[in-house]
């Protein structure tokens, strides 16, 4: 949310509008030495010392002020200005469906669901969302039980100029962080490593795809180091197979693994959005993702899709159809690989930064319900780790 926020402060002030960053400052936290307590000085900052603090504020900000929360998280601090010109983004509910014990996969502590219940408590009382996708959307009103004046979808823009470099270029910047042994355009994973991403499913795809073959491409997976679960997976994988983690590559490094794949895997069970889909696409490299939303209302027409995985019982046999819809697609002919690239290339214009921009804007002055206003006095909240 940090660069959500930082995104939109730039984009606004560009256009002229003045914009503030409120968020908590860690206060009690710094001054403890890191231990136990330090979870519990960070609550102090955020949900004590910040409201007093914002309480204090709201005295000296102009009702022509529109305060916009980041995220739906922000919750605990809606009612603060919920008799104000306001927006909630909202990213995704997963946190909230799974308190709610709406997704077996994540099971929610007692202290996570009271966490969530009181979050969604907070955002309840506001009047005006912004979801990035029908998806979310939907998962808001059916889940966030909201009473909404405005409930609007805007899907995110791309925050870096993704596009398809010469391969020369991609191979040169592999070369720089030590991928410059790629000789055929691998498969591609992009994920956090959080349970929804999937990546146990990607590894067990993967090692059915290369027992279908006596050469087959290598895996890159651009996540963390696997958990238990992952490693247990990649045991299956065939000698003739080979897995590869690498983390923390900047966009430009990104771009170039894009440039350079075959095939993008990204099976997740469950996304608010999916930026790396757009990503991929944006950079000519084809996409295999899951058949639902809103994997397939992001990535469009020229994606292939899979089933989503239901159970770990049901892994071998998903596995062992996404191998051949991987095969298929790494198969496929030059003309029509060109033909799917050209589709997804014109797919991902729709998700620009400047369009989502200027459709924030376009909401925000709908809601101050003044057309007298030549500008916007912007505030907004930004989730920090304290």
């Amino acid at each position: 949310m940090p660069r959500f926020a930082e995104l939109l402060r730039t984009s606004f002030e560009a256009r002229g509008h003045r914009v503030e960053v409120w968020s908590p400052r860690a206060i009690v936290y710094n001054g403890l030495r890191r231990g136990r307590a330090s979870k519990w000085a960070g609550y102090i900052d955020q949900y004590i010392l910040f409201p007093w603090w914002v309480r204090s504020a709201l005295k000296r900000t102009s009702e022509q002020t529109m305060f916009v929360f980041c995220d739906q998280a922000l919750g605990p601090w809606v009612p603060l200005v919920a008799d104000r010109p306001h927006v909630v983004h909202v990213h995704d509910l997963l946190a909230l469906r799974s308190a709610l014990g709406d997704v077996p996969e994540n099971p929610t502590s007692i202290t996570g669901q009271i966490y969530q219940r009181y979050i969604r408590h907070g955002f309840r009382q506001a009047r005006h969302f912004i979801s990035i996708s029908t998806k979310t959307r939907e998962e808001l009103h059916r889940f966030g039980q909201i009473t909404p004046l405005t409930s609007a979808v805007v899907y995110h823009g791309m925050n870096y100029p993704y596009r398809r470099l010469p391969e020369a270029s991609a191979e040169a910047i592999l070369r720089a962080i030590g991928l410059g042994d790629l000789t055929a355009a691998p498969i591609l994973h992009v994920g956090g490593g959080q349970w929804y991403k999937n990546l146990a499913g990607v590894v067990a795809l993967y090692a059915k795809y290369a027992a279908l073959t006596p050469n087959p491409r290598e895996l890159i997976c651009v996540s963390p180091d696997p958990n238990a679960e992952v490693r247990k997976r990649l045991q299956s994988v065939p000698a003739n197979g080979r897995v590869r983690f690498v983390s923390k590559l900047p966009s430009a490094t990104l771009q170039a693994l894009y440039s350079k794949a075959g095939a993008f895997l990204f099976p997740s069970l469950a996304e608010g959005f999916g930026w790396p889909l757009i990503e991929a696409q944006a950079c000519g490299c084809p996409v295999i993702t899951t058949d639902e939303a809103p994997m397939n209302e992001v990535a469009g027409q020229a994606a292939c899709y899979l089933p989503r995985l239901k159970s770990m019982a049901e892994m071998d046999a998903w596995a062992a159809q996404g191998a051949v819809v991987l095969q298929r697609l790494l198969d496929e002919p030059a003309a029509a690989r060109q033909q799917r690239r050209d589709q997804a290339e014109g797919w991902v214009k729709r998700f620009d930064i400047a369009k989502a921009v200027d459709e924030y804007l376009a909401i925000y002055k709908d809601v101050l319900e003044s057309g007298a206003h030549c500008s916007i006095d912007v505030r907004f909240g930004q989730s920090t780790r304290v």
